[in-house]
């Protein structure tokens, strides 16, 4: 397939997809992982190791149950369930299903170049509307930056995906040959939200609750991992790294960087290569999704928070389909400006994924 340019409409920058069950993916394993998949009994887990529990209202809206799979499993079904009724220029696909795998290096490196596989004969190939998010093993860095070597010149693929919760955060040293090789092809490096479910989503330990787990992963982690990426020096290693934080909300960002330039002002003996405010340096580098919007309900105070945030520069629309965060994205959108709308809604996400 050719990636055709978008035009005109609305740019949805993280619509899940995921394989039915294991067998959807063992044509693209090599025959030995095939016998360990079915000696070991070996699946997926329907709920990607209990993010997305089948019942929750948060795991997928009334419509998208209705129209089939969640999320969904086909090209056809989500032709049927979001990019017909939404009229989307471009979809861009992030399958998560390699998040919560075994600690198996070796098979979790079988695992994600299978997904990336079927992502490109199983949805790339079917619809000239969709890009996606490569996978690649989190627990060999060696294998990561393989992977991205492999197929990461794919004129689908627009970003590698990433868990934003991981063993390491991802700003640390040992992982900065994956986030080199990912610049190097141009691909931005998205960080989603859940991952390793063995992991505390807290600095204290692991949660107890649901409500618990999804506020760590949604807000907690990732405000840890932007400041890991900033302080570790991330972006003066690799000055041409565009990082996205998907599912993972926006409006707690003004308050962190309000705070991170604060206490840089002190202590930044601690971090010599940082020769800039970590505000300015997260503006150039980092952008966010819209969904889930954590939003209040009184207009001008949602205003308030758009202006803090520069949300006109800094968001890309996503749906988030099929999951279910409530009005939030209603009154963002009402909130802006007809300019500002179509730069969250399109022109952002051209230009940070390299679209046009």
């Amino acid at each position: 397939m050719t990636a055709a340019p978008p035009t005109t409409g609305v740019v949805d920058t993280d619509v899940h997809c995921a394989p039915a069950t294991i067998a959807a993916l063992t044509p693209y394993l090599e025959p030995y992982w095939r016998t360990y998949i079915q000696d070991g009994g070996v699946s997926l887990s329907t709920t990607q190791g209990g993010a997305y529990p089948p019942q929750a209202p948060t795991s997928a809206t009334p419509a998208a149950r209705a129209a089939g799979a969640v999320p969904a499993t086909t090209v056809d079904e989500l032709r049927t369930g979001l990019l017909d009724p939404a009229g989307l220029s471009t979809a861009v696909l992030n399958c998560t299903t390699s998040f919560h795998c075994n600690r198996n290096p070796y098979y979790e490196a079988a695992l994600t170049r299978a997904v990336n596989d079927w992502l490109v004969t199983e949805w790339l190939d079917r619809d000239d509307r969709l890009r996606a998010s490569m996978v690649v093993p989190t627990l060999d860095t060696e294998a990561a930056v393989a992977e991205i070597e492999r197929i990461g010149g794919h004129p689908g693929f627009v970003q590698v995906l990433l868990p934003v919760r991981a063993d390491v955060p991802w700003g640390n040293k040992r992982h900065h040959p994956m986030l080199q090789a990912a610049a190097a092809h141009d691909l931005v490096v998205g960080l989603h939200a859940w991952g390793r479910i063995g992991n505390a989503a807290t600095p204290t330990g692991i949660t107890h609750t649901y409500l618990e787990d999804y506020l760590g992963n949604s807000q907690l982690i990732v405000q840890a991992q932007v400041t890991s990426l900033v302080t570790e020096g991330v972006f003066t290693r690799v000055p041409q790294l565009r990082v996205v934080l998907a599912e993972c909300g926006f409006s707690w960002l003004p308050t962190l960087l309000w705070r991170f330039d604060k206490d840089w002002k002190g202590v930044w003996r601690e971090v010599p290569w940082l020769d800039g405010r970590p505000s300015e340096v997260v503006r150039r580098h980092i952008r966010l999704t819209t969904s889930p919007a954590h939003l209040p309900r009184d207009a001008a105070q949602v205003r308030q928070v758009l202006d803090l945030l520069d949300a006109a520069a800094m968001l890309l629309h996503a749906s988030d389909h099929p999951h279910d965060h409530g009005t939030g994205g209603d009154r963002l959108l009402a909130a802006l400006t007809g300019p500002e709308r179509e730069r969250v809604q399109s022109r952002n996400a051209i230009d940070w994924y390299r679209l046009g």
